[in-house]
């Protein structure tokens, strides 16, 4: 079941476990608590959690804006690849059709 929550939901649900995180005895019982009150699963919010780490510094990992802007560059690299090409193979029909004798 895959679910799109907003980002003011995320927002939500990690100050929410924010302020669950001292009344319980770890993490995940914090996570367990929150993502039952707001009827998400515990992974999504333990995700969310991990991501925010991540995109602070607190967590080694690759932050959000850089794993978007490796995606959009791996995006852009295809479509040149492939523009590549067929000027690669417009370049080889083209000298062929210069070597051709003319029949003038």
């Amino acid at each position: 079941m895959n679910q799109k929550y907003s980002a003011e939901m995320r927002d939500r649900a990690l100050r929410m476990l924010d302020e669950a995180k001292p009344d319980h005895s770890n993490l995940m019982a914090a996570v367990r608590h929150v993502a039952g009150l707001l009827g998400m699963s515990p992974e999504t919010l333990r995700v969310w959690h991990r991501r925010r780490e991540v995109d602070a510094g607190e967590r080694p990992g690759v932050p959000t804006d850089v794993a978007e802007e490796n995606k959009r560059l791996r995006r852009e690299n295809a479509e040149l690849r492939k523009a590549n090409e067929v000027l690669k193979a417009a370049s080889v029909f083209f000298a062929k059709e210069l070597d051709r004798p003319s029949t003038r």
